[in-house]
């Protein structure tokens, strides 16, 4: 009997920037990668709820990500883009600066979030070290800090309910 050893990745992330700092989302929760397109905006949500946009005849929220984690929005330029998830059933679409690359990790390398305190329940799931590429082919091995985000824990859902 052949026993399969564990490969170097056991999950899969997408990550990509807002500002300086890199984020992660579980692959499994991503539908597509979209070009940025000015959403319908919407009166009385959230200000962080940029509006709605037609996705294959669906309705769905585009959420300034940048915004909801209490950051200043994001300046859209050439490589402005909305991650469209999955967040409970439901779909919404992210305002990211930039979607850098689909990387595999090992689950036993994420470190938990640290416990500080916050105005909200922590939206960071937890933080892994991913080895980067430069422009010109070469390994970082420092590597980048990557926080993961808990989508769930985002509480869009009654946002969602709100703009959809």
């Amino acid at each position: 009997m052949t026993t399969k050893t564990e490969t170097a990745s056991d999950c899969k992330i997408v990550t990509f920037t807002l500002g300086k700092q890199t984020f992660g989302i579980d692959m499994g929760a991503l539908i597509e990668i979209r070009e940025w397109d000015e959403p319908t905006p919407l009166p009385n949500v959230p200000t962080f709820i940029k509006g709605v946009s037609n996705l294959r005849g669906n309705v769905i929220p585009v959420v300034g990500l940048a915004e909801r984690l209490g950051w200043e929005p994001s300046a859209i330029h050439a490589r402005s883009c909305i991650l469209v998830v999955s967040i409970a059933g439901k779909q919404a679409g992210f305002l990211v600066d930039e979607v850098n690359d689909i990387v595999g990790i090992s689950r036993s390398e994420i470190q938990p979030a640290p416990e500080v305190e916050t105005i909200e329940s922590s939206v960071i799931d937890g933080l892994v070290r991913i080895t980067t590429r430069a422009k010109d082919g070469t390994r970082d091995e420092n590597g980048t800090m990557v926080l993961l985000l808990d989508l769930e824990a985002l509480s869009l859902t009654k946002h969602l309910d709100m703009a959809a």
